[in-house]
């Protein structure tokens, strides 16, 4: 860890911040702070040191906590509008970055899965009856 971010995670004015911005993701998803503890499996008294600005996650809670928020690490830590990411999901997102490490014929096969499940997606919503469709406007 440089000394930056040590001065940073020291900053009380930082954390709360940070704490401030995490809860309001949370009531936006109406989830109690027990739930949310929950999902990242913590105590809910450790999701109140975080809220409160006592403490921040270490890193691998800040992903998981990103991940149920449906938001990022980045906007989690900084504000910055989730609108900058390429995909709303961190977890699809990292997952490409992953995909993008694979060898061209194993990408293809995941291009493949991909291409398959969106066809699929077409026409469910293509054989539904026409009465259970979505009225467009």
């Amino acid at each position: 860890m440089n000394a930056e971010w040590l001065i940073v995670m020291q900053d009380p004015d930082f954390r709360k911040t940070f704490g401030a911005r995490l809860k309001e993701l949370r009531k936006q998803k109406r989830w109690s702070q027990k739930e949310l503890a929950a999902k990242v499996e913590i105590s809910f008294q450790q999701l109140n040191k975080y809220e409160s600005g006592l403490n921040l996650p270490p890193a691998e809670m800040l992903i998981k906590l990103a991940d149920a928020l449906s938001t990022t690490t980045d906007h989690l830590l900084t504000g910055n509008p989730v609108e900058n990411s390429p995909l709303g999901s961190s977890r699809l997102f990292r997952r490409f970055q992953a995909v993008e490490r694979f060898d061209n014929e194993d990408q293809e096969a995941v291009i493949k899965l991909i291409d398959a499940m969106i066809a699929k997606q077409q026409m469910q919503s293509v054989l539904q009856p026409l009465d259970e469709r979505p009225a467009h406007v």
